[in-house]
């Protein structure tokens, strides 16, 4: 009996490679600490210690071990009490420290300890060792081969779906640890004996399918009338070759109940059910043992738990796009196909006088037609007349049979009076049942119809402050409450998929966006600004956070360059409007979907490559100025366009469609490029495509620019060392450096072209006329005075003294700016008008005279104080009174 004082490493009952594994790890990091399994080995276990060189390791048999001595308890793979058997006891002792260190989810019997080391990895081995390697501790190849049997045991071999990257790793350690593979295989993969391939065929011979909500589960259940080990082997056979979404096996021997679970799909949490049995595990994958039920009892409280536990399948409603673009019987079929065109859509519902649905027509009909010079008919001639259709509340199984086996493309959802209030297309299917694929290829314009989508709530959750995630959720339960769906876009989501901040959050509602913002605020007191021009809301939150509304958009343009007509649409051709592929995700923010990411366009796989691309090949066509936001993504994150969107910019470039752009949407651009970081790379970027010349003609990048735009990032970087309060736009300088070689009448044609505010205006015509004479004044002045400096820089520009600094060549011209900025331009005298007069001097021309003299004499530091200041008039301007 050991009777000193002691840590213990322990694990879960029934204890399997992971389990043991991690003790082994844990005796690493706890040198001093003693192992006992808490009950229970599994057969394998037994038969590996029994057999293998594994009998040196150190596992002590718990009753030698007197619990009232222990310490400290160490938990791995485990921190539920009611699994660890007798020493749940030292749980509740005050005087026992206890550490946990585990991979499976929470439950409500979880121990707490003063230190948790909880990750979600496919295995606790793998966490283990993870903090091995971060503190330089070795294992033997012995335990290596044991923690790799650890791995790929409860990896299913590195291939279940909650294997992690952090198991591959710890795998690699391992394997250069001396890890012996062939061991491991040998494990890992067994023939099964005679009696697990009877229970197996019991198992196939009493399986069923049950449906709840619209989802298949498996049922299965065997007896022997003594205990077979390895069931979790057989019920995994069992999943693979029923290729079954989720499977709940029982085994009745040796008087219990053993229960495994399976699970493939979100809707169903093997671990929670099976939580409920006493058991535990994952949501893919868990286990229980039951001693005072039936087997017919345990698989209806299974039915009853499925049946109250899943969320019910999708329905039409919830997949459904709209609003839904619609046109007339009469109308023919050249509009028909200026509508496909335009809204780039393949099939039209046709709707009468009352917007109820009378038939369908495609581009398929309407080309063909077009061939046969029917472009006039009416489309009531050639539409389908008799489309399947669905109501909202349609079931996912029977929207499938509709779009599969009848082989409709494109399915009308219609209210009790068939009038249309969305659609489902075939790769809105393929997003609900999570079969979509979009293509990698560069070549191809990713398919809007087609969207892949994950739940990130806990990536919300962990990344966002909790204000603002209070907020999203407000959002959602609004829209709720409006019957809309409403959706975070834009740089916010993309922003929070790449780790930034990024808290300008936009929401985009499927449906009346205003009347959305509208509500919301009455709702919670907020306060809001509409713009109906565009038909957009700013929602104030608490006087400081702000949400920009606007309702679901399309955009197509009449000709190149122009500004888009605009109106409403779903959020699928919403996010096609948007000029790149990164700034098309949505998370849509209703309750029962909170957290879900939609990504229609690849945005992830781009994100991954870090590549910027853009939707379809005429984005550049439509909107030339999308290539100067290219070339700022590019450089902001550190990507690069695909090959696609390059080739694209060029040939924009080499039709001049940025002549379309007017010089102010030009300037817009420009000023948000010159507010980047890597404003030189930005330049050189630009000048790489021939860009600065849509600018002005003689805007260029060559080397002499390259170094003043060099010398003023040095000196903006001075600058903001300073602290000073005099704000200084950076852009701007930079600006004024970009167009340093322009003539002033070139800068009058430029201010003319671009409708620059009057301000900027101004500095810049300050810079070209004034801006040489002042760097002569300072380099040319004779024993340059502190005053001297003051009065050729006061008047001038902030902004424009900065890029003078930097345009100047010479030390002792950059160090009187220096002098000016830190010493001389707040500098100030204490007289005021009001002081001379009471001195007696008659009021007039000579107070300008007067405080001048004496504002020099303060700048050159021969006066200090308002004492000093009195003496100084008195001196220079009463002495003859006073004589």
């Amino acid at each position: 009996m050991y009777k000193h004082a002691m840590e213990l490493i322990t694990t879960h009952i029934n204890a399997d490679f992971d389990a043991l594994a991690s003790m082994i790890a844990a005796s690493k990091l706890y040198p001093d600490a003693v192992m006992a399994f808490s009950g229970a080995q599994e057969k394998s276990i037994r038969d590996f210690l029994l057999h293998s060189a594994a009998y040196a390791l150190d596992v002590r048999k718990l009753s030698r071990i007197d619990l009232e001595q222990v310490t400290r308890l160490i938990l791995v793979d485990i921190r539920q009490a009611g699994r660890i058997g007798k020493l749940s006891k030292l749980c509740s002792r005050g005087d026992v420290d206890i550490h946990v260190y585990d991979h499976h989810p929470p439950s409500s019997d979880d121990v707490r300890g003063s230190l948790e080391v909880i990750e979600p990895s496919g295995s606790t081995t793998a966490i283990m060792c993870r903090l091995l390697q971060e503190r330089g501790l070795s294992v033997s190849p012995d335990e290596a081969t044991i923690m790799m049997l650890g791995i790929y045991e409860d990896t299913g071999n590195l291939t279940f779906t909650s294997t992690t990257g952090a198991d591959f790793r710890a795998a690699a350690f391992l394997l250069a640890q001396g890890a012996n593979l062939n061991v491991v295989a040998d494990m890992v993969i067994k023939e099964l004996n005679a009696d697990q391939v009877l229970l197996l065929n019991q198992l196939i011979e009493n399986s069923y399918l049950k449906r709840f909500h619209g989802i298949e589960v498996m049922f299965a259940s065997a007896s022997a009338s003594a205990y077979i080990d390895d069931f979790a082997v057989l019920v995994h056979k069992l999943k693979n070759m029923s290729r079954v979404n989720a499977l709940f096996a029982l085994a009745n021997m040796d008087d219990r109940i053993y229960i495994v679970g399976r699970s493939r799909i979100k809707e169903i949490n093997a671990g929670e059910i099976l939580g409920a049995f006493g058991g535990g595990g994952h949501a893919t994958a868990a286990s229980a043992t039951v001693h005072d039920m039936t087997l017919i009892q345990i698989e209806q409280e299974l039915h009853q738990m499925l049946e109250h536990s899943i969320v019910p399948a999708a329905r039409a409603c919830d997949i459904m796009s709209s609003p839904v673009k619609t046109i007339a019987p009469d109308s023919d079929l050249q509009e028909a196909s200026r509508m496909l065109t335009r809204y780039n859509i393949n099939v039209l519902p046709v709707v009468d006088d009352k917007e109820r649905l009378v038939g369908l027509i495609s581009r398929q009909i309407i080309e063909r037609a077009k061939h046969h010079g029917l472009k006039l008919q009416p489309v009531s001639a050639y539409m389908s007349t008799e489309p399947a259709a669905v109501r909202p509340a349609t079931p996912l199984a029977r929207i499938q049979r509709h779009i599969i086996n009848e082989n409709q493309r494109f399915l009308p959802v219609v209210d009790q009076r068939r009038r249309i209030v969305g659609a489902i297309t075939r790769t809105d299917l393929m997003r609900a049942l999570h079969l979509d694929d979009p293509g990698e290829s560069d070549s191809h314009e990713p398919d809007p119809g087609q969207a892949r989508t994950r739940i990130m709530a806990g990536m919300l959750e962990e990344r966002l402050p909790d204000d603002v995630l209070s907020l999203l959720k407000r959002v959602g339960s609004a829209a709720d409450e409006m019957a809309c769906n409403a959706y975070a876009v834009g740089g916010f989501v993309r922003d929070l998929y790449l780790r930034g901040i990024n808290l300008d959050i936009d929401i985009v509602i499927e449906g009346d966006g205003v009347a959305f913002a509208r509500a919301l605020a009455a709702q919670h007191g907020y306060g809001v600004k509409v713009y109906k021009k565009f038909g957009t809301a700013v929602v104030t939150v608490d006087g400081s956070m702000k949400i920009d509304v606007a309702s679901a958009r399309l955009e197509y343009y009449e000709k190149p360059a122009a500004l888009p007509t605009v109106e409403w649409s779903s959020i699928k051709l919403d996010l096609y409007r948007r000029d790149f592929t990164i700034n098309t995700l949505a998370v849509r923010l209703n309750r029962r979907h909170f957290g879900q990411l939609i990504d229609f366009f690849g945005a992830r796989r781009d994100i991954k490559e870090k590549q910027i691309r853009v939707l379809h090949n005429l984005s550049f066509v439509e909107d030339p100025s999308r290539i100067f936001r290219a070339i700022r993504f590019e450089k902001r994150f550190n990507f690069q366009l695909s090959k696609l969107t390059r080739s694209l910019i060029e040939n924009a470039v080499k039709a001049d469609f940025l002549l379309n752009l007017s010089g102010k949407r030009i300037f817009s651009e420009l000023q948000l490029l010159l507010k980047e970081e890597r404003v030189r790379t930005l330049m050189k970027r630009l000048n790489d495509f021939d860009l600065l010349k849509y600018i002005h003609p003689a805007v260029c990048y060559n080397p002499s620019v390259n170094r003043l735009m060099k010398s003023i990032e040095s000196v903006l970087a001075w600058y903001d060392l300073l602290y000073l309060d005099n704000h200084c736009e950076k852009w701007f300088v930079y600006f004024l450096g970009l167009i340093d070689r322009l003539s002033a009448e070139e800068a009058e044609q430029l201010l003319r072209r671009c409708d620059i505010k009057r301000a900027y205006s101004v500095s810049i015509m300050t810079a070209k006329t004034g801006g040489m004479q002042v760097l002569l004044d300072l380099a040319n002045k004779k024993n340059l005075q502190n005053a001297d400096i003051y009065r050729i820089l006061h008047q001038i520009p902030h902004d424009v003294s900065l890029y003078l600094m930097a345009k100047s060549g010479r030390t002792s011209t950059k160090k009187a700016f220096s002098v000016y900025f830190t010493q001389l331009q707040h500098a100030r005298v204490h007289l005021t008008g009001n002081d001379l007069k009471q001195l007696g001097i008659e009021p007039g021309r000579s107070y300008r005279h007067i405080l001048d003299r004496l504002r020099d004499a303060v700048l050159n530091g021969q006066v200090s104080g308002r004492s000093d200041e009195l003496r100084f008039v008195r001196r220079n301007f009463l002495k003859d009174r006073e004589q």
